[in-house]
């Protein structure tokens, strides 16, 4: 356990901020599973912005790899525009 009164409140603060960070990853996770789930081009146009934001935002932030942001957003943009 940890002495230093700053010890502890860095141990509290990063727990408040693994827990916003799982939350927004599994928040983008949830939304591109709808994506993919979408069967018009319409619906599937109007949620690609948003996943899109989302991805760039845990890019930004390194809760993920920005390669993956990068990959995910072109193989979503691609499943987007093949759809009827």
């Amino acid at each position: 356990m940890a002495n230093h009164k700053s010890s502890l409140k860095r141990i509290r603060a990063n727990a408040t901020k693994r827990l916003r960070n799982r939350y927004q990853a599994k928040t983008t996770r949830t939304f591109i599973k709808r994506l993919r789930a979408a069967e018009d081009k319409k619906s599937a146009s109007d949620l690609l912005p948003k996943v899109i934001s989302m991805l760039d935002r845990l890019a930004k932030k390194n809760i993920i790899h920005k390669n993956k942001a990068a990959n995910n957003k072109s193989k979503l943009t691609k499943f987007v525009n093949g759809l009827k």
